[in-house]
């Protein structure tokens, strides 16, 4: 065995918290767990990213509306990854490992037009429910009913966050 995977079966040990959930239904709900997790810290950034660029003489209704969805976002972190210890799993341990998990891709464009940034955080909010979907089948499948229904919360969020930036580039 290796150092590495010494270390890793150390963690799980020690770090296991006891349920009534299969073992081998945890570790799929914990991978899509890491999974959203590093999602909702790419969208959290990018979405922070474009609060604090845009420009334009909409400037205003942009930043505050994109600093609300900062916030949305960034109060669900702790959910997810609280979920995952609570069936005795493990979580992302730093931001080389966010980049690693996540899905969503980065934006480190030094301008992007108001128009633009509005269109791709909605096609990654899409995006998102997407992978919210999927993960609610994987924790439906397990029966791991207080996850699914944080997730039917979160897909429920992120479809509104959808549908006020389609709303708001439509006229555009």
């Amino acid at each position: 065995m290796t150092k590495a995977a010494t270390l890793d079966a150390k963690e799980s040990k020690e770090l296991l918290t006891p349920t009534d959930l299969d073992r081998k239904g945890t570790a799929q709900i914990a991978d899509e767990l890491r999974h959203l997790l590093a999602d909702t810290f790419a969208l959290y950034l990018k979405t922070k990213n474009f609060h604090w660029h845009m420009s334009g003489p909409h400037f205003r209704d942009y930043h505050l509306l994109l600093d609300e969805h900062a916030d949305q976002i960034f109060a669900i972190t702790d959910d997810i990854a609280e979920r995952a210890r609570k069936i005795g799993e493990t979580t992302l341990h730093s931001i080389s490992e966010i980049a690693k998990f996540q899905r969503l891709t980065d934006n480190s464009e030094p301008f992007v037009a108001p128009k633009l940034m509005l269109a791709e955080l909605h096609h990654d909010n899409l995006e998102l429910v997407e992978y919210l979907r999927h993960a609610h089948e994987v924790t439906s499948r397990h029966n791991d009913v207080a996850t699914t229904s944080l997730i039917e919360n979160w897909i429920d969020e992120a479809e509104r966050r959808a549908w006020f930036l389609f709303e708001t580039i439509r006229g555009l």
